[in-house]
């Protein structure tokens, strides 16, 4: 890890669980390799040795496989009962009275030391995020797949990805460029700014650790840093992934601009707000034009193109999960869910083409269903055909614990689960 003169004293960070990518299909865990990406992580944490944020980031990890349910851990497993999240997400986790990182081991890098290390980083500073106290949630940012959304904020990572690449005049103007591209999403769309901060405070720092603790320079770590802006660009959608590279390129330009920067971060900071402050500057009065030099025209025919395609995509994800007969099933915690492909429905919630749980009412496996906005109900499209306890509809499968059954809903047509009266 690279430091940059850090100041004494820390200051806390809040606790997220990622949310899953796809995961490669690995028949059993390797346990030698297992034991070096053990041994890796700790060379990590020994060499960073809580400089960051005034804390370790060593500390209990799990790798889990979810198809044979094999676990490998850095020191011995507690006599508890397993999390039944182990091996579905990437994410802290309660076990044994401790808080643990655990890991799907088929999405741990086994060709790219550097990103397996920001990866074991990433999530060990999410363990620790409780314990320094700042816990920022906030909503979806569903803004970041409409056209305004992704343009503004593609251009905002053009610019800092040329800001991290600069130095001098030529860093400031494409900061001064960034921040102005930043509040043109912000004042397009009415409360972006506070939904925005708060992932980058939750996700980006999480991922600005993980890069530079994982880097051995600071070469290094921009050198990453900006392949993260660019890679995202091809994301099939931004709104629960662009605070990674976001806060990671914010907090790179903190580290030479604020040395010390982590330990006065509070809860109600804005990552842009302070890069302003601390380079002494203004956004660029013309976004507009800012935009030319980041080939803006080009960039908004594309945007354009894709914005007319999603449209066609949107009515059709109405028609299956919104307007058309449902089954409404409760949500349960600790998911599987693949977010290649997840689809915003403004004023729905999001559509996943991949999404697996197990709560209290029994299973779900399913190729499409739809998480509503408050998180609280998933909808999943009917008809279905029952066998038993089982309910089969299209790409899609439940399967209903004792005491639950299956009632009319609000609407004709559509189901609920619900649990059996007494």
């Amino acid at each position: 890890m690279y430091t940059a003169n850090l100041r004494p004293g820390w200051i806390s960070i809040a606790c997220m669980c990622l949310i899953m990518v796809p995961v490669r299909v690995v028949a059993q865990i390797d346990q030698e390799r297992a034991q070096m990406y053990f041994k890796e992580a700790a060379l990590l944490c020994e060499r960073e040795a809580g400089r960051l944020w005034g804390v370790s980031l060593c500390g209990p990890m799990v790798f889990a496989d979810p198809a044979t349910q094999s676990i490998v851990t850095n020191q011995p497993a507690p006599a508890a009962n397993r999390p039944r999240v182990l091996g579905f997400v990437n994410a802290p986790v309660e076990w044994g009275g401790m808080r643990w990182a655990a890991y799907v081991w088929p999405m741990i890098p086994e060709d790219d030391p550097q990103a397996r290390g920001r990866l074991m980083m990433h999530e060990l500073f999410h363990r620790v995020q409780p314990e320094l106290g700042l816990t920022v949630n906030g909503p979806a940012n569903e803004h970041l797949d409409a056209l305004e959304g992704r343009y503004w904020l593609r251009l905002e990572w053009r610019a800092l990805g040329r800001a991290l690449e600069s130095t001098g005049p030529d860093q400031t103007a494409a900061i001064r460029d960034a921040l102005a591209f930043r509040d043109r999403r912000r004042n397009t769309f009415p409360g972006a700014a506070e939904s925005e901060r708060a992932d980058e405070l939750r996700e980006g720092l999480a991922q600005y650790t993980g890069t530079v603790v994982a880097a051995p320079s600071r070469t290094a770590a921009v050198a990453d840093a900006v392949r993260q802006l660019a890679a995202a660009e091809n994301a099939p959608t931004f709104v629960r992934t662009f605070a990674y590279p976001s806060g990671t390129a914010y907090g790179l330009l903190l580290d030479s601009l604020s040395p010390g920067w982590t330990r006065a971060i509070t809860p109600a900071s804005d990552l842009g707000t302070l890069v302003m402050g601390a380079a002494k500057i203004t956004p660029a009065t013309d976004a507009e034009a800012a935009a030319n030099g980041y080939r803006g025209s080009e960039l908004r025919i594309a945007e354009q193109r894709r914005a007319r395609e999603q449209q066609l995509r949107l009515a059709e994800l109405r028609r299956r999960f919104v307007e058309g007969p449902l089954l409404i099933v409760p949500r349960g915690r600790g998911a599987m869910i693949n977010t290649t492909g997840a689809t915003p429905v403004p004023g729905e919630g999001t559509v996943f083409l991949e999404y697996r749980v197990t709560a209290e009412w029994g299973s779900l496996e399913s190729s499409g269903v739809l998480q509503s906005a408050d998180g609280a109900t998933l909808r999943l499209p009917a008809p279905f055909q029952t066998a038993g306890n089982t309910l089969i509809g299209e790409g899609w499968k439940v399967v209903l614990s004792p005491g639950w059954g299956v009632r009319s809903g609000d609407r004709a047509g559509d189901f609920r689960v619900v649990r059996d009266p007494d």
